[in-house]
C-alpha cells in the first residue's frame, strides 16, 4: 500500500488505535472477573490485575507476531513517523495511539507494524532484526500467550492444581521481570537514552517496560504462595 493510499485511510472512516485497544483488552480483561462473579459471587483485587494483564499482554503478543511477519514494513514506515515529528513535533506514540485504523485492517500484520515503527522514534534497535529488543519482543509474542491463556484460566476459574499454577507463575513471571531488565540495560549501555528527551524516555521506554517488571514482581510473590499454600486463597478462593 502507498503513502497516497494510506493518507487517503486515514481520512476514512476507522477507529483510533487507543479505542480499538481498550476495546479489546476491556472485554478479554472483563472475562475472568466475570467468571469469578459467577462461581462465587464476588470479585477479588488482585485478580482483576491480573486479569488486566494478561489481557494486556495478548493484544502486546499479537503485534510483536506482527513485528516479526510485517518486519520489512517496519523500517519503511519508521521514515513517516520520524518525518510526522519533524516537521509537526508531534510525539509518534500518541500519534499513533490517534491513528485511525480501518475496519477491514484490524488484523492486518502491516497495519500493526506501525506500532514499532512509532516506537522506533525512541529506541532504533527494533529497525535492526539482530537486536536484543527486537528478538525478545518476537519471542515474547509467539511463546508468551500460552503461559499467560493457562494463568488466565487457572486464576478466574481455580480448575488447575495451585501448585502447578505457581510453577508456571514462577516461570513466566520470572522470564518477564529478567528480560524486561535486561532490555532496559540494554537501551542504557547503548546509549539510546541520548538520542531522545528525558520526558519521552520516562513515559514511552522506563515507564511502560517497568509494567512488566512491576506486574510480574507481584506475580512471583503470588505464584510462590500458590505452591506453599496449595491453594488460591491469595486470589480470595
Amino acid at each position: 500500500m502507498n503513502d497516497a493510499t494510506e493518507a487517503a485511510e486515514r481520512g476514512s472512516a476507522g477507529i483510533p488505535v487507543i479505542v480499538f485497544a481498550a476495546l479489546v483488552v476491556g472485554a478479554l480483561a472483563g472475562v475472568g472477573p466475570a467468571l469469578r462473579y459467577v462461581q462465587s459471587g464476588q470479585v477479588h483485587l488482585l485478580h482483576i490485575v491480573f486479569s488486566v494483564f494478561f489481557a494486556t499482554n495478548l493484544l502486546i503478543c499479537y503485534w510483536e507476531a506482527c513485528l516479526y511477519l510485517a518486519r520489512d514494513r517496519v523500517q519503511q514506515r519508521a521514515q513517516h513517523w520520524r518525518k510526522l515529528h519533524d516537521e509537526t513535533g508531534a510525539s509518534p506514540a500518541m500519534a499513533f495511539l490517534w491513528w485511525r485504523i480501518p475496519l477491514r485492517r484490524l488484523l492486518a500484520p502491516a497495519c500493526w507494524a506501525d506500532a514499532w515503527a512509532a516506537y522506533s522514534h525512541y529506541d532504533r534497535s527494533y529497525l535492526e532484526h539482530g537486536s536484543y529488543g527486537f528478538n525478545v519482543d518476537i519471542a515474547n509474542g509467539f511463546t508468551s500467550w500460552i503461559p499467560t491463556l493457562i494463568l488466565y484460566v487457572a486464576y478466574s476459574t481455580g480448575l488447575l492444581p495451585a501448585v502447578i499454577a505457581g510453577i508456571i507463575g514462577v516461570m513466566i513471571f520470572w522470564q518477564w521481570v529478567y528480560v524486561t531488565s535486561l532490555y532496559c540495560i540494554s537501551f542504557r549501555v547503548a546509549g539510546r537514552q541520548e538520542l531522545i528527551r528525558p520526558r519521552d524516555m520516562w513515559l514511552y521506554v522506563w515507564g511502560l517496560n517497568f509494567i512488566w517488571i512491576g506486574v510480574p514482581l507481584l506475580g512471583l510473590a503470588v505464584s510462590i504462595r500458590l505452591i506453599l499454600d496449595g491453594g488460591y486463597q491469595v486470589l480470595g478462593f
